[in-house]
């Protein structure tokens, strides 16, 4: 006796079904954070320590070059950027999670498009990396930047689209990495080289030749600057300081606008979604 197959309907994809796609992934990204508060401590560590304990301790050897502004002040843009980058990269790092414990194979045989899945996995990174900037903004008052509405929105709008831009580099590294130790040791070998070389801990002019070039390709540069730009434009200081402690970055001697620096980001941060979703587009 033959026993009936039981026929089995794929639902087929649809844009609702694709942004719904995205909503979970995104939803799961949020929930995983939050359902972490240690993560949430420990990743705000660094920033602190860089701001307050290296930013005061070396505040008496630099005073004299800064014209008498604090040096937490003048690391804060730095720090607001680093604050984004290292929650950014631990977000990206939960596709290696993913693989090891077999949920990635799960999402692949979804029936929805893997650029979707990409999506949610930037999206939720960004997210997440945004709200630990938002916890730095609101130190601004303690380290001497005003709570301008201005420059607050402006420094949170350049963090969310750095949120974005390193998480999709992070997705795209992490999908073709299948332990964690090597993704960590991955994250190590980029992640400090780039905040050192973006003029997070100097302004960038004066420089030698080849830490101009390297700055001059670090695409975190493009963040870091407008974000001191726009701080020190709220800051009481002498032109002469200003112009030396923010000068801007220039290309072949043409001074960069801000607006053209966030569109070099934003076009870095588009051109790695598509990379990332062509690498996940190869995972199994």
């Amino acid at each position: 006796m033959t026993l009936p197959v039981t026929a089995v309907r794929v639902p087929g994809r649809s844009a609702m079904s694709e942004l719904r796609a995205v909503k979970v992934v995104w939803q799961r990204e949020i929930i995983r954070f939050f359902n972490g508060p240690l993560r949430i401590l420990t990743s705000l560590v660094q920033p602190f320590l860089f701001l307050f304990v290296l930013g005061t301790g070396l505040s008496q050897l630099t005073s004299g070059g800064t014209g008498g502004l604090g040096l937490r002040t003048f690391l804060y843009p730095g720090i607001l950027a680093m604050a984004v980058l290292f929650t950014a990269m631990s977000s990206a790092a939960s596709i290696v999670w993913d693989r090891e414990f077999g949920f990635l194979r799960e999402m692949l045989v979804a029936p929805v498009s893997r650029g979707s899945i990409v999506l949610g996995k930037c999206l939720g990174g960004a997210t997440v990396a945004a709200f630990q900037g938002l916890v730095v903004i609101c130190i601004a008052g303690p380290v001497g930047v005003p709570y301008a509405p201005g420059l607050m929105l402006g420094v949170f709008g350049i963090q969310v689209l750095l949120a974005f831009t390193i998480t999709a580099f992070g997705v795209a590294m992490s999908v073709r990495v299948r332990q964690m130790q090597s993704f960590m040791a991955l994250n190590q070998l980029l992640i400090m080289p780039l905040y050192f070389m973006s003029g997070a801990m100097f302004p960038a002019s004066n420089l030698p030749t080849w830490l101009t070039v390297l700055n001059r390709i670090d695409p975190l540069s493009y963040a870091v600057d407008p974000i001191r730009r726009l701080v020190f434009s709220h800051l009481d200081l002498a032109p002469a300081v200003q112009a030396r402690l923010a000068p801007g970055l220039t290309w072949g001697g043409w001074h960069v606008p801000i607006a053209v620096e966030v569109a070099v980001l934003a076009a870095l941060g588009l051109a790695l979604l598509v990379t990332a979703i062509a690498q996940f587009g190869k995972a199994d």
